[in-house]
């Protein structure tokens, strides 16, 4: 019974010891009807309401563990897994691989930064009416577009702000370029 807690569980036993109907006690814990009414044949079969052992393989590191790595890469933003992998014991002194980072770092909503990688906006490229190579372009245009209509083809949001350019997000697939000219 993973859906609730240990205490919900004597909660809900307390309400049926009440008289409550199995709906009723459904309705308030916020569960299905099925599961109020396994709690209490399980708590008729074996005298308890606590999990019973799972099987499969035991997590190498602990919850207070977990925090501690996410707390760490949220202060040091550079920090790399293999690095924090290196630095941090499991349990039983045992290693635990950069994987093992990525997935508890990934289950907390944290992932891996990369800077962008493409053409570096210098003062000669930010010069009236010279056209800049910003990023390649997902499929080729039919005829002619504006550059706005280019950039909604491209559906990545695009934005010039004085004489500096601004994109949020790349293309996956590249092959043909787009050139633009920024005009201050």
């Amino acid at each position: 019974m993973p859906s609730l807690s240990e205490v919900d569980r004597h909660r809900a036993l307390g309400l049926l010891q009440a008289g409550l109907p199995i709906r009723e006690v459904s309705l308030r814990m916020n569960v299905n009807r099925t599961t109020i009414f396994r709690l209490r044949q399980r708590l008729h079969e074996t005298d308890t309401v606590s999990d019973r052992s799972c099987s499969g393989r035991p997590r190498c590191t602990t919850q207070r563990q977990d925090r501690n790595l996410v707390k760490n890469h949220m202060n040091d933003r550079f920090l790399s897994a293999s690095a924090s992998s290196r630095q941090t014991r499991g349990r039983n002194n045992q290693r635990i691989s950069a994987n093992t980072v990525r997935r508890r770092l990934s289950t907390s909503g944290l992932r891996a930064l990369r800077p962008y990688i493409g053409p570096i906006l210098t003062q000669r490229h930010r010069h009236h009416g010279e056209p800049v190579l910003f990023y390649w372009f997902p499929k080729r245009c039919q005829g002619s577009h504006s550059l706005r209509e280019i950039y909604a083809i491209m559906d990545i949001a695009f934005y010039v702000s004085g004489s500096t350019a601004h994109r949020d997000s790349l293309p996956s697939e590249q092959y043909g370029a787009v050139y633009c000219a920024l005009s201050s």
